[in-house]
């Protein structure tokens, strides 16, 4: 139907797994490169642009799937603390290994902070919250 876009790939995606994602589904990850080669990996950085969540997590250089953040799909991802309908999501703070690819409500500490989604129900710690991906961007709290 589109000649331009015959080799792209809708829908889960499988990506080598630059760390051990076992048990990491509902995370979010970024894509890595490693010896020219595509891999996705956890976010290190508060900054760092996740473009997928995790399907399912498999070790070190096998194939894990990962679904993409798109605007018109609602993902559900593993929360940290609490949020409401509407609320501004960003990453989780990665320097806690248990947080890493996890999502929480805007902080208002002063801070550069990468928002990714908005949540679209009441969010407890933990949960598998349901959000809708949105490219918001950096958002500097003064």
């Amino acid at each position: 139907m589109f000649p331009t876009q015959s080799n792209t790939t809708p829908g889960q995606i499988p990506f080598p797994s630059a760390v051990d994602l076992t048990g990491k589904e509902a995370l979010l990850v970024k894509l890595t490169v490693n010896g020219g080669v595509a891999q996705i990996a956890l976010p290190a950085a508060l900054t760092d642009i996740p473009l997928f969540v995790v399907g399912d997590g498999y070790p070190v250089g096998k194939a894990s799937t990962v679904l993409p953040l798109t605007i018109d799909e609602n993902r559900r991802v593993r929360l940290k603390g609490t949020c409401n309908p509407g609320d501004v999501l960003s990453l989780a703070d990665p320097a806690v290994p248990a947080d890493a690819g996890k999502l929480r409500k805007l902080p208002a500490v002063t801070g550069t902070y990468r928002a990714v989604a908005v949540a679209e129900e009441v969010g407890v710690d933990g949960q598998l919250l349901l959000v809708r991906p949105a490219a918001i961007g950096l958002i500097v709290v003064p």
